[in-house]
């Protein structure tokens, strides 16, 4: 299962289910992907595809809801 916490701007940011305990999200938009870690600092630890620009908008998008994602991540995954 992977919920999806938001879309935005046509990308999907969700998480896969019981991958890891540190908070982070994933992103995903036309065959393209990354993952973020909201802790201990917003971070790309993977770009499957994505621009540059397209990098720097979902970065503003994460760190527009980071508290959100976190929160939602630690009651996904307890």
């Amino acid at each position: 299962m992977s919920p999806t916490f938001i879309y935005e701007k046509g990308y999907r940011f969700y998480i896969w289910s019981n991958e890891e305990t540190r908070a982070h999200v994933h992103i995903y938009k036309d065959n393209n992907g990354a993952k973020i870690w909201l802790e201990p600092k917003i971070e790309i630890v993977e770009n499957r595809g994505f621009s540059e620009n397209e990098l720097k908008q979902i970065l503003q998008i994460t760190k527009k809801n980071e508290i959100e994602f976190k929160r939602k991540y630690r009651e996904h995954i307890g």
